[in-house]
């Protein structure tokens, strides 16, 4: 049947986003390259121009044989390659050379405000292209225009998701693999608490906060991983990374804390596990276990903020004030002060620098928690 292989993967649009990360691979010869779909059916004219007919191919597999035989000089950046039947890719190279990370295409989850914010502004002034993908989508869009006048047009664009839902990550991912045609890293931040003991958490907060702590992960994995498996096919010295933001609660149980601290642990079980299943494809999975970050909207937050709800909560035994809360968890770390994104960042830069590394958790606490 004419044009099946489209059929099969349920619209033109995710025929794309099947196609589109093989065809990066192809085409990053001498650096990262990013990718443009666009559906127009006629072949750009001028320029450098690569034919692909795929209209009477059956399966996606016989269409990477003719994607496979696509042979790119470093040197014809840009270029478009016009797939009959399904539209144009068009191939640029982010103008990021020199860079640490020199354009690669960074997903950061809950990247509108605190930690997921400034790591986006961390790995941005490092040279990555960064996706900011937010509930908030009109915050988020906010960062990445600071981010593009800070560092250059294209550098960060803001998607709306709610990664607890599981359409939501997909229409996510593919809208991000069509306009950059792939991905790099995922920096799977996103996270909510709740705090409260056994009697006071009701079982819809308990579901909300796994949720979005525990299974939003094991969403963004699967999608995530999808295109990156397919860069892996065609590149044979591409490696791509999933980071998940833990907590030093993921390492050592919280009191009154537990539904934070349960999906946490659980993380941690889902990135050995996933980093045995994918390390086939080059895909390392590590997390990242930070410290408590008190200038974050998460501690600070005069109304929601941790520590608000620990004094409620009765968390801290004779704490009559924020300070005195604030007080008692800086008197935990050795290194006398909170963890910042930078010092996240670092860790995340060095799970992507790192082939040899994965399946890790790696405290980043000043020293509070320690490994064993």
């Amino acid at each position: 049947m004419r044009d099946s292989w489209i059929e099969a993967a349920g619209s033109e649009a995710k025929a794309a986003a099947l196609v589109a990360p093989a065809i990066r691979a192809k085409c990053s010869v001498g650096g990262v390259v990013h990718i443009g779909f666009n559906s127009d059916k006629s072949a750009i004219p001028g320029g450098n121009l690569i034919q692909i007919d795929a209209s009477e191919t059956n399966q996606i597999d016989d269409v990477y044989q003719k994607i496979d035989e696509i042979v790119v000089n470093g040197d014809e950046l840009p270029l478009t390659v016009h797939m009959k039947g399904l539209g144009n890719f068009e191939v640029t190279r982010p103008d990021k050379a020199g860079t640490r990370l020199d354009g690669r295409v960074c997903l950061v989850t809950g990247g509108a405000q605190g930690f997921g914010e400034g790591i986006a502004r961390e790995l941005a002034a490092q040279g990555a292209t960064i996706v900011i993908a937010d509930l908030n989508d009109e915050l988020a869009a906010q960062v990445a225009k600071t981010l593009c006048q800070q560092h250059g047009d294209r550098t960060a664009i803001a998607y709306p998701v709610n990664v607890g839902d599981e359409a939501s990550v997909e229409q996510l991912i593919n809208r991000l693999v069509l306009d950059f045609g792939g991905l790099d890293l995922l920096v799977s931040n996103a996270g909510i608490l709740r705090a409260g003991g056994l009697e006071d958490m009701t079982l819809d907060q308990f579901e909300l906060v796994t949720r979005i702590n525990y299974t939003a992960f094991f969403l963004m994995t699967k999608y995530a991983s999808r295109p990156m498996k397919i860069q892996a096919r065609f590149d044979p010295g591409y490696y791509s990374d999933i980071v998940q933001i833990n907590s030093k609660s993921g390492l050592e149980g919280s009191n009154r804390n537990f539904a934070y601290a349960g999906g946490k642990f659980g993380g941690i079980g889902l990135v050995q596990s996933f980093a045995k299943e994918l390390v086939d494809n080059r895909i390392k999975v590590n997390a990242i276990c930070p410290g408590n970050y008190y200038e974050g909207p998460l501690w600070s937050d005069p109304d929601r903020g941790l520590f608000v709800q620990y004094l409620n909560a009765g968390k801290v035994p004779g704490a009559k004030n924020v300070q005195d809360i604030y007080e008692f968890y800086i008197d935990k770390v050795p290194m006398r002060r909170g963890c910042s994104p930078k010092d996240v960042t670092r860790a995340i830069l060095y799970c992507v620098e790192q082939e040899y590394e994965t399946g890790q958790a790696i405290p980043v606490t000043g020293g509070q928690n320690m490994l064993k």
